[in-house]
């Protein structure tokens, strides 16, 4: 790993055994981008690579022994109202009512390991070895400003961090009103374009086009990143499969609204760009304030889609996610609500648990309607103090007794929401979001707190932390359950306006913050009514995440490998829940429920007392499975084989980091009669190693990547010549272990 700079020629080149990453001064001093890719030598000049022809009608910049079209020249961090007519990374609006700016490199600094971004998630480093980070200082003289683009690139993978902060030194103020924390001029358009976008119960499908001329864009100005879009694209060369070819994954740690975007012009030229998504966004600055984006990693792969999902895994796994549950195999659940909904009292959680602890199950979470006047979703949101009718002895005294059967207690919060009939919302309506003399828009039958407020922020920290501190709790699952609507602050002047929905999430980051500090030992999960917030830089807080409120075997599938493109396999929660199933009423079986839900967290969504004696047998059996496999379900290489967008049936499989281990997942959708042969292909084994498949016989690892495992009978339910009776929604696991 090197950042080399040859200040002769304002070239900086940002290289590890993966990538290059080459920029340089342009002419007119700004930064220009002349490559990213698989990793080059260093020279001593690139400027080869600066390409910027002035074309028929295009307007020059500079003076005369330095004119350019910006139009036609790749940058770094391209600014508002000047000759580039393509979408800006940063626009600023100065108090003349101009909003051009004209940002001059003037200095670098180079550091060990990576900076810590102020009260904002981000990636970051143990040691000073394990990156390096450049930091690119620019001025704008007559606007008073500077700019500094920070980029981190790792030792170990082949990703580069961004991130921008500027500074206004003038007197009076100016506005932000875009602000990228990446710019990525690419020089061509020959990729196609992958987003995870679907909604409640279906969320994070790829949907997949080639690029064209104009803007094609994902983002979400709910306030939080959404059901909807993900901030997650990839980029990959319209001949890359999964695991072959190049491909380019762009992820934005921010949980507001953002927006990424690819601007593709009439040469071919393509303009990527990540941040904060300029609408409702504005941010005052006055004399000596800054402003820093969050933070947006650029990973790249020659490996296909498994390659960059990889590269994704690890880095979000050892150095974005914290604390004790890093890398540590996740506890195997059970969580009340499906099997309850509001309807219980402590001995029905009692009886659940009881039968838990006899399947061996390790942790009893109770969800929602334990505290205030919560017995339906009209009431008592805000009003965190257990309910003594429903919990006689507090969450103190039902965590002990939970505790006394052998296993961890948890507990479902959603801090950040209000009813209108509670005591929280009678004592402050002003702390709700809303705009004076409107209307105030109920979603789910509750009110967003206004996050942007720290009284709000530390009334809600301490109604919180005073049940956890007088409780033994192990795990929480922190839920959202509603978008912003009527973004606005009662205590913010006018001008100032435009920075609540950002505030609103920097509220969030700073109440988890206090609470994993105060709590290091608790395990968080983050909900937002299912996967409505699950991105990346809420793993920097909560190590997993609910990935939907859809528990169907079959539409977990899709959700679930869908997710893997982006986030690791640690990160998705997943249970086994009751059939037929709450969201689409649909009957699979046990078997491939568990199956589904190994490749993630796994836990329990359902009553266990309301199984038959088989089905519950069959529960221990798959609960014992779990635990012997779970730190390779987890933490294992993943791989994705086969696709259930594509395909009747879909494949996945992981693989341990000496390859001596995998376990591999067949699943099928609906039954087939009189079917065609099939086979299914491993992949990331030892081409060299001898492989015992249970109950497949022994193969070598070439055998198993290029011959594949023989499945037309395996599905079908035939076996031995005579025809068993099959199903829709079957699944087979195949274990596979080297020696």
């Amino acid at each position: 790993m090197s950042i080399f700079v040859n200040e002769q020629n304002g070239t900086f080149h940002l290289q590890n055994h993966f990538v290059s990453y080459i920029m340089a001064v342009l002419p007119n001093g700004h930064i220009g981008q002349l490559y990213f890719g698989k990793k080059i030598r260093d020279r001593e000049d690139f400027s080869y690579l600066l390409e910027g022809c002035i074309r028929s009608h295009s307007a020059l910049t500079g003076s005369d022994t330095r004119r350019l079209s910006l139009e036609h020249v790749r940058q770094e961090y391209p600014f508002a109202g000047g000759t580039d007519y393509r979408q800006g990374a940063v626009r600023i609006m100065q108090e003349n009512g101009s909003c051009l700016t004209d940002f001059v490199f003037r200095r670098y600094a180079l550091t060990g390991g990576k900076p810590v971004l102020e009260g904002l998630p981000a990636t970051y480093t143990e040691d000073d070895g394990e990156a390096e980070t450049l930091h690119l200082y620019l001025e704008d003289e007559k606007a008073h400003m500077e700019l500094e683009l920070l980029y981190t690139i790792f030792r170990d993978e082949a990703v580069i961090a961004r991130s921008a902060r500027v500074r206004y030194t003038g007197s009076g103020s100016v506005r932000i009103e875009k602000m990228m924390s990446l710019n990525l001029d690419l020089p061509d358009d020959r990729y196609d374009w992958i987003q995870f976008s679907g909604s409640w119960a279906r969320e994070r499908y790829p949907m997949t086009h080639p690029l064209h001329q104009g803007i094609q864009s994902v983002g979400s100005i709910r306030g939080n990143s959404s059901h909807q879009h993900n901030p997650f694209v990839i980029l990959k060369r319209p001949d890359a499969t999964e695991n072959a070819g190049e491909a380019l994954g762009f992820s934005l740690l921010y949980s507001g609204n953002f927006l990424i975007q690819a601007e593709t012009d009439t040469y071919g030229v393509t303009r990527m760009q990540a941040g904060i998504h300029p609408e409702y966004f504005a941010w005052k600055l006055e004399e000596g304030e800054s402003f820093q984006t969050p933070e947006a990693v650029l990973a790249w792969s020659e490996e296909g889609m498994n390659g960059l999902s990889q590269t994704l895994h690890r880095l979000y796994q050892r150095r974005l996610c914290r604390g004790e549950w890093r890398e540590k195999a996740r506890p195997i659940l059970i969580n009340n609500w499906e099997a309850t909904f509001f309807d219980f009292n402590e001995e029905k959680l009692l009886q659940i648990a009881r039968k838990a602890a006899s399947a061996g199950i390790e942790m009893f979470v109770l969800d929602d309607g334990w505290f205030g006047a919560r017995r339906s979703d009209n009431a008592g949101l805000g009003d965190w103090y257990p309910a003594q009718e429903i919990l006689p002895e507090g969450i103190k005294g039902l965590s002990e007794k939970i505790e006394a059967m052998g296993l961890k207690f948890g507990l479902w919060i959603e801090p950040e929401m209000v009813n209108p009939d509670s005591d929280l919302y009678r004592a402050h309506p002003d702390w709700i979001l809303r705009v004076p003399d409107r209307q105030a828009s109920l979603s789910r039958n509750q009110y967003v707190l206004d996050f942007s407020r720290p009284e709000v922020v530390d009334h809600i920290h301490a109604m919180i932390a005073d049940i956890l501190r007088n409780a033994s709790i192990s795990y929480i699952k922190w839920d959202m359950n509603r978008s912003i609507s009527e973004c606005y602050s009662a205590v913010l002047p006018a001008d100032r306006q435009g920075e609540v929905y950002h505030r609103y999430i920097l509220g969030v980051y700073d109440l988890y913050e206090r609470l994993i500090g105060e709590f290091p030992h608790i395990l968080f999960e983050s909900c937002a009514g299912g996967g409505g917030r699950f991105d990346a830089d809420m793993l920097y807080y909560a190590p997993q995440a609910w990935a939907s409120d859809d528990t169907d075997a079959a539409e977990r599938m899709k959700i679930q490998y869908g997710t893997s493109y982006g986030y690791p396999i640690s990160s998705i929660g997943s249970h086994v829940s009751a059939v037929p199933n709450d969201q689409v009423g649909r009957i699979t079986p046990l078997k491939t429920r568990a199956e589904v839900a190994y490749f993630g967290t796994y836990g329990y969504e359902l009553d266990l007392n309301l199984l038959s004696d088989e089905e519950f047998e069959a529960v221990k059996t798959y609960t014992d499975f779990m635990k012997e496999h779970r730190e390779l379900l987890q933490f294992g290489t993943f791989y994705r084989l086969r696709s259930p967008f594509e395909e009747n049936e879909m494949a996945w499989m992981v693989v341990s980091k000496d390859k001596k281990e995998a376990i591999a997942g067949l699943y099928r959708t609906l039954n087939v009669p009189n079917e065609s042969f099939s086979r299914l292909y491993l992949t990331g084994l030892d081409p060299d190693l001898s492989y015992e498949v249970e109950g497949y016989g022994r193969h070598f690892g070439d055998e198993l990547m290029n011959v594949g495992i023989v499945t037309s009978t395996v599905m079908s339910g035939k076996q031995n010549g005579s025809v068993c009776r099959a199903a829709d929604f079957t699944s087979e696991l195949f274990i596979v272990h080297a020696g």
